[in-house]
């Protein structure tokens, strides 16, 4: 493997190897029919899920390009039936009043509907694990000091993606959950002033009755536009 530096920076080379285009195409329709069947679960089974599953996930996770590569993610992994109890109660308090206390709107009322959801979240005591994603503001230097980070939202929800993606391929479960406010999760869970909860993710196996919304997703001629004319 060939190494340099640059700058005092080191590279090594890239490793890659060409695939022909008929492998290419069958990988990519492989991992489309797969990721097409991915669904949001709400119906869990409290059926155990190794630890070694979850950190294989969150490794796979921050793989994910990050502005600057900083990496500004933290995920926070909870199994204890005490924590989970505590987050049930509180995001349930925050979900009350959305649903029914006036802070979401009648339209985005409407736009729930076909999902069926309501305030109750039975299933973050359910789940074996939930998982927690903080993204980090700022850094914090071994000596206290600041460091900035860069497009924090941006890398945070693209290893968010890769996250869901790692836990549909290895057969589990999950749901992006993002009660409105979520400072309760910092508090419960200790985190420091540098990070604030970005996403919920509660994580296990689906029952064996579980049901999901009846819905389809868009075509690829709503969601792609190519070669694009200015008027």
């Amino acid at each position: 493997m060939a190494t340099e530096d640059r700058d005092g920076h080191p590279f090594i080379s890239l490793d890659w190897a060409d695939k022909a285009p008929e492998e290419m195409e069958a990988r990519a329709k492989e991992m489309f029919a797969e990721l097409d069947a991915r669904r949001s679960v709400r119906d869990f089974s409290d059926k155990d899920v190794p630890r070694s599953l979850i950190e294989l996930a969150i490794r796979t996770a921050s793989t994910a390009p990050s502005g600057a590569h900083r990496q500004p993610w933290t995920f926070v992994a909870i199994s204890d039936a005490d924590t989970k109890r505590e987050i049930r109660i509180a995001a349930e308090k925050e979900e009350l009043q959305s649903y029914e206390g006036g802070r979401m709107p009648e339209d985005w009322l409407e736009a729930l509907a076909p999902l069926g959801t309501d305030w109750r979240k039975p299933f973050l005591e359910t789940v074996p694990w939930i998982v927690v994603v903080f993204e980090q503001v700022h850094g914090v230097d071994t000596d206290g000091t600041q460091s900035k980070h860069y497009y924090v939202k941006e890398s945070v929800g693209i290893a968010c993606g890769m996250f869901i993606a790692a836990l549909h391929h290895m057969g589990l479960a999950t749901l992006t959950h993002t009660p409105s406010p979520m400072k309760f999760l910092t508090e419960i869970l200790g985190r420091p002033s540098n990070e604030r909860p970005f996403i919920l993710f509660p994580i296990g196996y689906p029952r064996d009755d579980a049901m999901v919304p009846d819905l389809s997703r868009k075509s690829l001629a709503d969601v792609a536009v190519w070669n694009p004319k200015k008027p």
